[in-house]
């Protein structure tokens, strides 16, 4: 009974993956072309373009030539030194005066070791984009093989342009943006992960070697130093604490001056989307700047509410820890509530109206209403978008660095009471020159983002039931 169950499963399976959608194979890979290649298939493994070249396949054939020999002259002249040096340790050379061949004393350039660990993880990314390459090589061997089997005709460059806009335009169409985030997303993010195992900090900020996992033990460990666990758990914990009321009461408090205003009764509609609009229109940092000054001890506020005799001393708006969380989390709400507004009043409007009309004639109220027809629909419809501003607020380096600057800041702490990892991993940085630690501050930040996005969209109604509001 087991094996006949097992076998239906089965069945039902293969007969899902060969349905309406089901794209078979291509026949050409690199396994079929070890294992069915003639002598021109497997001499392209070390000559590329080969097997093109001998089905006439010219422009292609020289074409696959001509990257092999560019990623060759490059190993030579600069490749293999680049990892060479990579390997042996990053040590770079100190400028020194040396005499030249008339006697004349020079200054020899510097090499730092940021420029060796670049050049080295430069060389290493082309090298795997190379092998990627030389399975592209092989499949094509391969396909120019079998159609010529098959066919009688391998297509020539011409047929092959003509397939790349109509056919396969979808890779054409790919290329530009993969190839922008390997070089301007990728490249980057391995250089700054490699950081996270090197010496490279204010005492080494020129010539530093490899040093494993020592920086991470310093992140995890409370050893006394500056930059330890407990610090890096605080700062986690508000962080996560910033990102979550940053995210949530915007969101909520957006939705509700929207849903307000798009009430049937509301006069003026236009009038006060254009108010909340023009908030948006000026630039953020100038508005940040200009609370920060009025909020300052000597501010305008304070000075306003000691002349009218309110207070006798000034509010501690960034001297106190709690008073600048609270005041971070208020100025979000000024400066984010007008986004959110502009992002779910399209929602809202295209809610259909016949499912409030139900809901009516069923006697349910407004709250009724709202927790069983909108809130589902603008948490299903929005989830993606919260999770992208559950991972911007992560990140929201203005906000936090314009207003109150991270303080405030205990003595001999490197974090102030209001500091994000972002701003931490800034001023480990940019301000204290520390980059090895910084980087294990940008792997952890994200590791946290990572999975708090994924856990949370696989687990939402917009991934889990695509078609529940359809």
């Amino acid at each position: 009974m087991a094996t006949t169950s097992k076998h239906v499963e089965t069945k039902k399976r293969k007969t899902k993956k060969v349905g309406a959608d089901y794209v078979a194979p291509a026949p050409w890979t690199v396994k079929h072309a070890f294992q069915h290649g003639d002598v021109f298939t497997y001499l392209s493994c070390v000559i590329f373009g080969l097997s093109n070249l001998a089905r006439k396949q010219i422009v292609k054939g020289i074409l696959f030539l001509a990257v092999e020999a560019l990623y060759i002259m490059y190993m030579v002249n600069t490749g293999s030194v680049a990892i060479g040096k990579l390997i042996s340790g990053l040590y770079g050379t100190e400028s020194k005066q040396v005499f030249n061949s008339y006697g004349i004393p020079v200054q020899t350039a510097e090499e730092r070791s940021v420029t060796i660990l670049l050049y080295g993880i430069m060389a290493v990314f082309f090298t795997a984009i190379f092998i990627w390459f030389w399975t592209v090589n092989m499949r094509a061997a391969y396909k120019a093989q079998y159609l010529k089997q098959t066919t009688g005709h391998a297509p020539g460059f011409v047929e092959d342009v003509k397939d790349l806009g109509d056919g396969r335009a979808y890779v054409t169409m790919l290329f530009l943006p993969a190839a922008g985030i390997l070089i301007f997303t990728i490249l980057p993010l391995i250089f700054m992960i490699s950081m996270a195992f090197t010496s490279f900090d204010n005492n080494h900020p020129s010539h530093f070697s490899w040093v494993g996992f020592e920086n991470f033990k310093t992140v995890l460990s409370n050893n006394g130093g500056q930059v330890n666990l407990h610090t890096f758990l605080s700062v986690l914990a508000w962080t996560l604490v910033w990102a979550f009321f940053a995210t949530f009461l915007n969101y909520f408090l957006g939705m509700f001056l929207a849903m307000v205003i798009n009430r049937k009764t509301t006069k003026l509609k236009n009038f006060w989307r254009g108010v909340f609009s023009m908030s948006i229109a000026v630039p953020q940092f100038v508005s940040l700047l200009v609370m920060n000054q009025m909020l300052d001890s000597n501010g305008a506020v304070n000075r306003l509410l000691q002349s009218w005799g309110w207070i006798s001393s000034p509010l501690p708006f960034f001297t106190n820890a709690t008073w600048a969380r609270v005041t971070v989390i208020v100025i979000n709400l000024w400066v984010g509530i007008p986004f959110t507004i502009m992002q779910v009043t399209g929602i809202l409007q295209n809610i259909p109206a016949d499912l409030y009309e139900a809901a009516e004639l069923d006697g349910a109220n407004w709250w009724q209403q709202f927790r069983n027809i909108t809130m589902p629909y603008m948490i299903f419809v929005t989830t993606p978008y919260l999770i992208t501003t559950f991972t911007g607020n992560v990140n929201n380096f203005n906000v936090i660095y314009l207003l109150s600057g991270g303080q405030p800041q205990p003595v001999g702490s490197t974090a102030g009471k209001t500091d994000l990892l972002i701003t931490w991993l800034y001023k480990l940085t940019v301000d204290q020159g520390n980059y090895n630690v910084g980087a294990v501050i940008g792997i952890f930040t994200f590791i946290v983002l990572a999975v708090v996005s994924l856990i949370t969209y696989r687990n939402s109604g917009s991934y889990k039931n695509e078609e529940g509001f359809r």
